[in-house]
């Protein structure tokens, strides 16, 4: 059967750069093809009995166990605690082991520290005039830190290894860790018991900038002020042995945070007897630390629907004056947690609400605020209400809060989170009068904050994520969260990450892949939190859509609930559940450092021949008389000047009166005869394109970015009308740098828009209209003081970066 083409006219022919050749580990040879869809398969680690090819644990999964009996005592004075602690460790793995690794977090603050040891100061003297015009600067902050860490012995003292029936152990501290040496190795399916006697001296917070420590209020009416301790990475932990890496037992950097195994906690916290303690688990011995009344007040705010003042304001006011000889020892319990952390002052403050979820079927959970008199009316209305607020969001998304408290703790770190209790820093700001007051600012991060926090409970407190290696896959995936939190407590503040938000860290140079050790990184923030957010945020509003995205999401949360998921886990859950090809968002995203910059750079607007000369040779006349008339034609006509056929009329013939375009019945013919050779179902679909007579518009785009994304095309008609086109990702496939597109239309077009809504973080806007657009700015006028007559390119300049400055400081203070 013959085959017949028709053709589509333009005036111009389009042209396609090709990318570099990728370096993968495939190598492409020939050409310089670049497989921007190439599966993982090569990246990831082979599926196996632990973790399946589908993402989930695998019918041999397994993890370690390691429950805790500890008794520390709080030495108020000397800021100091000391404690014992029996460790009864479970091997569920398949292996031998004839040691085992202690985290000792609190060493990151020896002076022999990696981490102190390696710390690098970025200020230098400029010496480029001959001598020191420019002094190296440094902070009173480094000062401040400098000066504690040299009047303080810091880092755990251990005093004790031994084994469950006191005999001593061998052991060996090595930096941030101490390997504990089995008398006897222990088996698959052996328990084994570590007793360790600890201590060490408990750092100022605000001096150092640790994850926890002590904050001291000098100006309260007790002799020598008080202080608000927050206790974490407090005691000797089990480093976490894994499937994947066996002992995760690198070196505590600052960064990087944590991983643990999963156990049971018996902890009894000796305290002075007028201190208030929150911390993981549950109270067991409230009769023996609170009063009657405020067993009462606990017993009410179960039932109510606003919180409740367990220790009132004025009673913490109260507590804040005297201090006392009298100790208590608070005892909590824990199950089913991988931390353990505590907060303990008497200036505090404690409200609480009970939270029903899931009807009356999931047990009461009490979501519980603590906080000192300068957390104020901020504290009083918006801790506990975010507490709740979170824990309704993000059990849509994964799976009900499994644990009986949900704790915020105002003190001296601004943002940290541990199984049921969280350390959250905004506060009121004291006014000259005495008075309180909390501007729109610490509203918002109190409640951003307290979100993102409690949020961390669920990842990675119980889905247990490995913060060390993959900072993302725990800031990253709460990231995304708290913003959807954010938004669904006021849309109108700027909450969470939105693509538009990473478009200058995406375009930069200072970045890595998300894909990189937390202790690696650059820029920590971008990296670990808004980029993979926005990316989660991307793969949710534009390629899955909410239905696909929040099912494999949910899906992944509970397939890893008090388990431990590795990147690929989560990759392989929302491509298995979403039924969605990924591969290559993953790769582009979370691999690479490539960015999103889309142009759209020609469009062709296109007729269909209909081969008929009637009508096509008339619209090529058409065309010809819609040119520009020749400028030398146009000024003989103005000055008057006629032509020489125009003057001499009896020298005109057949072509003078019949242009090129005139049809004879050759071309007719030749017409008839094309006719006559299609098929009948070729003369259907002809006469139907010719009939409705569509515009034919050919776009070309071109990936500058490299990043390979969905082409969000807006189309906007000459009757103010717009029509959305989603063109999937996968028209890259062939050609990673540029494509063509053909669109057909019923209506003319009058503009072409590539993401408008700024919906995928392409980095530049401007090149994403056709045709192009007057982009909008600011222009400030300035009073240019002269000093001399002469203005040196260097004046000029400084000019130039003043004026730079003051509008970044202004978008600065829009964005604040």
């Amino acid at each position: 059967m013959k085959k017949t083409m028709f053709w589509l006219t333009a005036g111009m022919i389009a042209t396609f750069n090709i990318s570099a050749v990728d370096a993968s580990v495939v190598s492409q040879t020939k050409g310089s093809f670049v497989d921007k869809f190439r599966q993982l398969d090569e990246v990831l680690p082979t599926a196996n009995v632990y973790r399946s090819a589908a993402g989930e644990p695998g019918e041999q999964y397994w993890q370690q166990q390691a429950d805790y009996n500890i008794k520390v005592r709080l030495d108020e004075e000397k800021r100091r605690i000391d404690a014992e602690e029996t460790i009864q460790y479970h091997n569920n793995s398949p292996y031998t082991l004839k040691y085992i690794w202690i985290q000792l977090d609190q060493n990151i603050f020896r002076s022999d520290s990696i981490a102190e040891r390696t710390a690098t100061f970025n200020s230098k003297p400029d010496q480029s005039l001959g001598g020191v015009d420019k002094p190296a600067r440094i902070s009173l902050n480094q000062l401040r830190r400098d000066q504690f860490m040299a009047d303080n012995e810091l880092g755990f003292s251990i005093d004790k290894v031994a084994d469950g029936r006191g005999r001593g152990l061998e052991f060996v501290v090595v930096g941030t860790n101490m390997r504990v040496d089995l008398p006897t190795p222990l088996k698959p399916g052996q328990k084994t018991e570590l007793a360790i006697d600890f201590g060490f001296n408990i750092v100022e917070e605000d001096a150092v900038g640790a994850r926890s420590g002590y904050e001291h209020f000098a100006d309260d009416a007790r002799e020598g002020g008080n202080d608000i301790f927050l206790l974490a990475q407090w005691y000797p932990r089990v480093a976490a042995f894994t499937d994947y890496e066996a002992w995760t037992n690198k070196e505590f950097l600052g960064r990087g945070e944590f991983t643990q195994e999963f156990g049971n906690f018996s902890v009894e916290i000796d305290v002075p007897a007028d201190h208030i303690v929150s911390s993981t688990g549950v109270l067991t011995n409230e009769r023996s630390v609170l009063t009657p009344t405020q067993r009462e007040r606990l017993e009410k705010s179960k039932k109510s629907d606003k919180p409740v003042f367990v220790v009132t304001p004025e009673e913490a006011l109260e507590n804040e004056k005297e201090g006392t000889d009298k100790r208590k020892v608070w005892k909590f319990e824990a199950e089913n947690v991988r931390d353990f952390a505590w907060a303990s002052s008497r200036k505090f403050i404690w409200d609480a609400q009970g939270y029903q979820q899931g009807g009356d079927v999931q047990p009461l959970v009490m979501a519980m605020s603590f906080y000192p008199k300068e957390g104020g009316e901020l504290w009083e209305k918006y801790s506990t209400e975010s507490v709740i607020h979170t824990m309704e969001v993000y059990s849509r998304f994964s799976f009900d809060y499994p644990y009986p408290t949900s704790q915020s703790v105002n003190g001296p770190v601004g943002g940290m989170e541990y199984p049921m209790i969280t350390f959250n820093g905004p506060r009121t700001i004291l006014q000259d009068d005495g008075s309180r007051t909390y501007s729109l600012s610490e509203k918002r991060f109190l409640i951003g904050v307290v979100i993102h926090e409690i949020g961390h409970i669920y990842f990675p407190m119980v889905v247990n994520s490995d913060e060390r290696q993959w900072t993302w896959m725990d800031e990253g995936l709460n990231s995304f969260l708290d913003g959807v939190a954010g938004r669904e407590w006021d849309p109108s503040i700027p909450w969470g990450v939105e693509p538009r938000s990473i478009v200058d860290y995406m375009k930069s140079t200072n970045q890595v892949p998300i894909m990189t050790q937390s202790d690696s990184v650059l820029n920590l923030g971008p990296n670990a939190y808004t980029k993979p957010a926005a990316a989660l945020n991307i793969l949710r509003e534009v390629i899955l859509g909410r239905e696909l995205f929040d099912f494999a999401f949910k899906e992944y949360a509970q397939r890893w609930a008090f388990k431990r998921p590795t990147p690929a886990d989560f990759f392989r859950t929302m491509e298995e559940a979403s039924g969605v090809d990924l591969d290559w968002f993953w790769r582009g995203w979370f691999y690479s450092t490539d960015h999103v910059d889309i142009s759209l750079d020609r469009v062709y607007k296109l007729r269909l021949d209909t081969k008929d000369p009637d009508i096509d040779w008339e619209r090529r006349r058409q065309e010809e008389a819609d040119k520009p008339t020749s400028y030398f034609v146009q000024r003989n006509e103005a000055e008057g000047r006629k032509t020489w056929v125009e003057m001499n009329p009896e020298i005109r013939d057949y072509h003078d009166e019949n242009d090129r375009f005139t049809v004879t019945n050759k071309q007719r013919n030749a017409y008839q005869s094309f006719l006559d050779k299609l098929e009948p179902w070729e003369r259907r679909v002809f006469d139907r394109a010719i009939a409705e007579d569509k515009n034919y518009y050919v776009l070309d785009f071109n990936n500058i970015g490299g990043l390979v994304m969905p082409i969000l095309l807006q189309v906007t008609y000459t009757d103010g009308t717009q029509e959305d086109l989603h063109i999937p990702a996968e028209i890259w496939r062939r050609n990673a740098k540029s494509v063509s597109k053909l669109i057909v239309t019923d209506k003319e077009v009058s503009e072409f828009a590539v993401d408008p809504n700024w919906e995928t973080a392409d980095v530049d806007i401007e090149n994403n209209f056709y045709p192009r657009r007057i982009m909008p700015s600011r222009i400030e006028a300035f009073k240019w003081q002269r000093t001399h007559d002469h203005v040196s390119r260097d004046l000029m300049q400084d000019a130039k970066t003043k004026l730079k400055s003051d509008d970044d400081n202004e978008e600065d203070k829009q964005e604040q």
